[in-house]
C-alpha cells in the first residue's frame, strides 16, 4: 500500500529539497528527450523554474497535443447528498453545520440527470456525495449509477473511500471512474483539519486509490487542496510520487490530476495556509504535464473562466461547465446550501464557443457502452 511508501520520504526533506533547486536543475528537466522524474519535477515546481514558464509552457502544449490532440473532454458533477458524518473544518458540509440536509431520492435523481440532459449533451457525470455510510451507502450509490447509466455513458464517482470489492460492486452498476482527493498529504495537518469521522483515518483514505487498483477501476482522478498546508509545493510533489507509484503498479488504469485551490471567503471562513497565485497554478500545470504525457488534468469551475480557456489551449484535457455543487441544484433543490461557488459560471454553451474559437475540440462524450458488454464471437 501506498502509506507504507509514504513513510519513507520525508516532508521536511523534500521541502528542503525543493527550495534547494538550482537553474541547472531546471535546464536538466527541460532538456530534449529527458525522461521526467519525481527529482526533475521538483525543480520545475521550484521557484527556481519560473524563468522558464514560457519555455515550460510551449512543451506542455506540445505534449498535450501530442497525446490529446487538441481536445477537451466535458464533464458534469452532480451533487446527490450534503449529508455527512466528517468534521472538515473547512467544508461547508461539516456535520456540525446547522444546515439543512438533502439526500437525493431516485425519482429527483432522475429529474437532474434529464435537466442535466437539457442543459448540455454532457455525456461524462460525476456523482457527488458527502460522506454518510449509513443513508448513501454502496446501495445508495449502486441505485444511482443505474438510474443514471440509461442517459450517460461515463460515469464517475467522487465520494467516500470504499473497500475493493465494493468499488468492484459499482463497476457491475455501471461506474467507469473514481475521484479521490487526498486533501493533504502531511499526516499531522491532515490529523488537524479532519479531527472526527471516518476521514479521520489517513490510511484509509490514502490507500484507497490502491483499492481502486485492485478493483479494476477504470479512471482513477486524484488531488490535494491547495492552501491546506502551508507549503503547497510539497504536498503537489506527494501526489507525484503517488502518480508514479500507482502507474506502475496498476499501469491498465487512467488517471487524472487536478489542483483546486482554496479560497479565504469559501467554507464557513476558513482561511488557507497558502494562496497559489495564477502564474503558481500555471507552473505547477505545466510541470505535470512534462512530469507525465499521458495524465488527464482537469480544471473546474472553481478556477475563472480567463484562466480555463487560457489553460485549455496549454495542458488542460478535462473541464466541467455550467456545475452546481448543491444537491440537486440542476432541476430539485436550486436554493440549497453549496458546497463552494464557482468562478466559472459561464453556461456550458458559452464554455464551448470560447473553447472552440481557441481552436479546442470540446468533446461530450468519450466512453461507448457497448465497451462494457462482452462481444460475441461467430
Amino acid at each position: 500500500m501506498f502509506s507504507e511508501e509514504l513513510k519513507k520520504i520525508g516532508w521536511d526533506e523534500t521541502s528542503r529539497r525543493i527550495a534547494a533547486m538550482t537553474d541547472a536543475d531546471v535546464r536538466r528537466a527541460l532538456m530534449p528527450g529527458h525522461r521526467c522524474t519525481v527529482d526533475d519535477f521538483m525543480a520545475l515546481i521550484s521557484p527556481a523554474a519560473e524563468p522558464y514558464l514560457e519555455q515550460m509552457a510551449r512543451l506542455s502544449r506540445r505534449y498535450t497535443e501530442a497525446r490529446f490532440g487538441r481536445t477537451i473532454s466535458m464533464f458534469v458533477p452532480l451533487y446527490l447528498t450534503n449529508s455527512c458524518t466528517n468534521s472538515c473544518v473547512y467544508c461547508g458540509f461539516h456535520v456540525s453545520n446547522k444546515m439543512k440536509r438533502t439526500i437525493l431520492t431516485p425519482e429527483e435523481m432522475v429529474n437532474e440527470y434529464r435537466a442535466i440532459k437539457r442543459l448540455a449533451p454532457f455525456d461524462n457525470l460525476l456523482l457527488v456525495t458527502g460522506e454518510n455510510p449509513v443513508l448513501a451507502g454502496v446501495p445508495y450509490l449502486a441505485r444511482a449509477l443505474d438510474l443514471a447509466k440509461p442517459l450517460f455513458s461515463n460515469l464517475k464517482i467522487e465520494v467516500m473511500p470504499l473497500a475493493a470489492d465494493e468499488y468492484a460492486t459499482l463497476r457491475r452498476h455501471g461506474m467507469n471512474g473514481v475521484i479521490c482527493f487526498q486533501e493533504t498529504y502531511h499526516r499531522e495537518d491532515y490529523n488537524l483539519y479532519h479531527p472526527r469521522g471516518r476521514k479521520a483515518d489517513f490510511e484509509w483514505r490514502v490507500n484507497a486509490f490502491d483499492r481502486m487498483g485492485q478493483a479494476g477501476v477504470h479512471s482513477i482522478g486524484m488531488g490535494v487542496l491547495i492552501g491546506l498546508d502551508r507549503d503547497w509545493r510539497t504536498d503537489i510533489t506527494m501526489m507525484a510520487y503517488h502518480l508514479d507509484y500507482l502507474r506502475r503498479r496498476y499501469w491498465r488504469t487512467r488517471y487524472s490530476v487536478n489542483f483546486p485551490r482554496m479560497r479565504p471567503s469559501e467554507n464557513g471562513g476558513f482561511v488557507p495556509n497558502a494562496i497559489m497565485t495564477d502564474r503558481q497554478l500555471a507552473q505547477v500545470t505545466f510541470a505535470m504535464r512534462i512530469f507525465d504525457h499521458d495524465v488527464d488534468i482537469s480544471y473546474s469551475t472553481r478556477e475563472p473562466a480567463a484562466l480555463r480557456d487560457h489553460m485549455a489551449t496549454l495542458g488542460v484535457t478535462t473541464m466541467s461547465a455550467g456545475s452546481r455543487t448543491e444537491p440537486g441544484g440542476y432541476y430539485s433543490y436550486p436554493q440549497t446550501l453549496e458546497q463552494f461557488h464557482v468562478s466559472d459560471e459561464r453556461s456550458p454553451q458559452e464554455v464551448e464557443q470560447a473553447l472552440r474559437a481557441m481552436g479546442r475540440e470540446p468533446v461530450w462524450k468519450e466512453w461507448e457502452t457497448s465497451f462494457d458488454r462482452p462481444h460475441l464471437v461467430s
